[in-house]
């Protein structure tokens, strides 16, 4: 018996093992078109799903080796009646993880799979489809020693292939697609056992840049031009072009304009205003198409990448040959998760309003299937950045979807011996023992935003493996010990930060080159209190209880050794060398009292030696700020992003210092700070049992706006020049339970959200 598994039987050794783009088609005929027509489809490794000539659907979502995901796709509003071409193109990796994309799994079965009919017509896959395999585009690795995505393509255009999703097409040369036998499958658990998809499909936009419309290349000639999207953005690229046979166009992709100084600390271009071209080169990676000369004006020559790029500007290099070459066009599709911001605020101060601009663009580029550490490089889906960001996903929107799946993920990223992969999903090793603290904090904020009690109980024993592995790693001395060093030395990498002075030792303080690191034993401490809060919710209090009391030892083996006469914390016992992170996770785990932690902060500020916190983790030196009464100091720390703004980025960098990359959403902090801090809106009890308003106005004069809570929105003004009642206004859905502040007045209205 066959099943609706195909694959193309053109399918030869040397395909195995590169990563190749494979053609499915099949026309049917109905006579009137259904209000609903739903088709369930997946493959290995992604689709691109088009009905008579238009992109219905991406996918399947992001699994791995445990989970594969279908998709249940409608395709009513892309059919006619009479003659319909349903088209798939396939992107198949090959099954070596250095050959493919890290962040896409892949099985031993390259496949594609649709089931269902339409109109009383069976459209599932079998032997009646059509494939072929598309040899002449080839995607290529864009680094030599780390390539994550492989996306990138050398492309040429096929006159056989020209209109291949039209009804009109002949297909006669195409063979008939491959059938797995359902034998075949009995023992294979993935892709075969899929899941449906658990998070919304990506949104697409249809843009234009800032071009001049048609330009026309001479035949013999070299041309160039820079187009400009205005702001970092993600989208599908789309060029049409008629005539020019054997002319070459490249496409370069780059986040901004670099200068050709190389900074002595990191290594990397040295930016300075985003927008200079005067005074600076664009840089990154490029698709290259060698035209076929087929295309018309009115029936042009397309070429589509596969994948969606990143990209603020794009150099387009045009070198013709015999004939002259037209670009009709060159557009593209925004893509990503379809975040709808909900929260907003507005404060004394206009440069606040800007730098949460950036951030929610950032927040956005960082969100496809996955939450992603940048969307040029790498995207993949870290767990300290990834905490990050679903707290300003949900301060902005209230929306777990995609926060659920990463909690789910990075379960199945753990390790036997507790640990988790710090990426996932990814085809690759890459652990870094702090970030599987990240995780815990992860599950801690969904307890506390939607209060679920079955999530917490399912993904406890996680947290237990998580923090029994540093239990395992506590020392003599009652520290967690050496249990990573610098990245591609050790096979733990202890990154904390991209500190400046950490830089040559790859984001870890100098002092784990000797020995055990403080920042990880106060990461340590940190999960084991959240864990703590975790085990309590679910009525595990012994557990609970264990928790804090092994915090309460390894705090006492921090004071001890790893405390200067002065009150600092050192980066590791026997360290001289200062950071500013010990401090802020000095204050957040209580290792530091609030005295203590003040004038250790303070201190840090004021010591120009010192490692400073970098955009990665201004989070947790706010919340240390805020948790030591000392948040007026966070009016300085606005001035990284107001730095960004004025060097033109339109999105948050990576680092201050090691700024790769123009877009990491850890940086989109003001999502958070404004409607939770500044208006004062947190939950005061797992899943917002209590709504706390507990406004900051330190060195603003007034703010007012909308934080989404899980009981309904809250709105929130205060007003330094107000007096009385009217000081501070919040207005509260009806039965929802306010801690708020004395004097405050109080509004409400009916919660309507049933």
């Amino acid at each position: 018996m066959d099943s609706h598994w195909i694959w193309t039987p053109d399918w030869i050794h040397a395909d195995k093992k590169t990563p190749r783009i494979v053609y499915f088609r099949k026309i049917f005929n109905i006579d009137s078109v259904p209000e609903e027509a739903v088709l369930t489809v997946t493959a290995d490794t992604r689709y691109k799903l088009y009905m008579n000539g238009s992109l219905v659907e991406v996918g399947p979502s992001r699994g791995d080796g445990e989970v594969w995901f279908a998709d249940h796709v409608d395709v009513s509003r892309y059919l006619k009646q009479g003659t319909n071409v349903i088209a798939v193109i396939v992107l198949r990796y090959p099954l070596e993880r250095q050959l493919g994309n890290h962040g896409m799994f892949r099985t031993e079965m390259p496949c594609l799979y649709i089931e269902g009919s339409i109109s009383g017509k069976d459209i599932s896959t079998d032997a009646s489809w059509k494939c072929r395999v598309n040899r002449q585009v080839e995607l290529y690795q864009e680094e030599e020693r780390f390539a994550p995505l492989v996306i990138h393509e050398h492309a040429c255009g096929d006159d056989s292939l020209h209109g291949w999703m039209s009804g009109s097409y002949d297909d006669r040369d195409w063979p008939d697609a491959a059938v797995y036998p359902a034998e075949e499958l009995d023992h294979s658990s993935v892709p075969v056992n899929f899941r449906s998809r658990t998070i919304p499909f990506m949104k697409r936009i249809e843009r234009r840049f800032n071009d001049p419309g048609s330009v026309t290349i001479p035949a013999h000639t070299r041309a160039s031009l820079v187009l400009d999207a205005g702001e970092e953005m993600t989208g599908y690229i789309t060029a049409s072009m008629s005539g020019g046979r054997g002319a070459e166009i490249s496409l370069l992709y780059s986040e901004c304009y670099v200068t050709d100084e190389i900074s002595p600390t990191s290594g990397t271009p040295i930016k300075r205003d985003r927008t200079n071209s005067s005074g600076g080169h664009l840089t990154g990676y490029s698709d290259t198409y060698t035209a076929a000369g087929i295309g018309t004006c009115n029936d042009p020559e397309i070429y589509t990448p596969f994948w969606f790029r990143t990209f603020r500007y794009i150099e387009v290099g045009i070198g013709t040959a015999e004939e002259p070459l037209t670009i009709d066009d060159l557009s593209y599709t925004e893509t990503g998760y379809p975040l709808e911001v909900r929260a907003e605020v507005l404060t004394s101060d206009p440069s606040l309003g800007e730098i949460w601009e950036i951030s929610e663009r950032t927040l956005r580029r960082c969100m496809h299937e996955s939450y992603e550490d940048c969307p040029f490089y790498e995207q993949l889906q870290y767990a300290m950045d990834t905490r990050s960001q679903i707290l300003y996903t949900y301060a902005a929107s209230g929306d777990d979807r995609l926060a659920r799946k990463a909690i789910d993920d990075f379960a199945r990223a753990q390790y036997s011996s507790g640990l988790i992969n710090c990426s996932y999903p990814n085809t690759n090793r890459n652990v870094i023992p702090g970030f599987s603290i990240y995780y815990i904090l992860m599950i801690h904020d969904h307890m506390m935003y939607f209060g679920d009690e079955s999530l917490v109980k399912r993904y406890m024993p996680a947290v237990d493996r998580i923090l029994n592995y540093f239990d395992r790693h506590v020392d003599d001395d009652g520290l967690v010990g050496k249990v990573g060093g610098v990245n591609g030395e050790s096979s733990n990498w202890s990154f904390i930060d991209w500190a400046r002075e950490w830089n040559p030792t790859t984001g870890m303080p100098p002092a784990g080159l000797y020995g055990p690191l403080t920042m990880e034993s106060l990461l340590y401490i940190y999960g084991l209190q959240k864990g703590a809060e975790l085990a309590e919710f679910i009525g595990r209090n012994e557990t609970a209880d264990e928790y804090l009391k092994r915090a309460a030892g390894v705090r006492d083996a921090v004071r001890r050794c790893c405390m200067t006469e002065g009150g600092l914390l050192t980066d590791g016992p026997g360290s001289s060398d200062i950071s500013q992170h010990a401090q802020v996770f000095g204050v957040l785990t209580d290792v530091l009292d609030a005295e203590e932690g003040r004038t250790a902060l303070e201190r840090t500020f004021a010591d120009p030696s010192c490692a400073k916190c970098t955009v990665a983790t201004q989070f947790y030196l706010f919340r240390a700020l805020e948790k030591a009464g000392m948040y007026e100091y966070t009016a300085r720390q606005w001035d990284i992003w107001r730095e960004m703004i004025r060097n033109n980025c339109t999105t948050c960098v990576e680092s201050e210092d090691y700024s790769r990359s123009e877009c990491h959403a850890w940086g989109a902090l003001a999502l958070y700070e404004l409607p939770s801090v500044v208006l004062g809106v947190r939950p005061g009890a797992p899943g917002w049992g209590v709504i706390e308003v507990a406004p900051h106005a330190e060195y603003l004069e007034y703010a007012s706006g909308t934080a989404v809570t899980g009981r309904g929105d809250v709105r929130v003004s205060w007003d330094k020049r107000r007096r009385g009642d009217e000081a501070v206004v919040i207005e509260a859905p009806e039965g929802a339970e306010i801690a708020a502040p004395e004097g405050a007045r109080m509004i409400r209205y009916p919660d309507t959200r049933n």
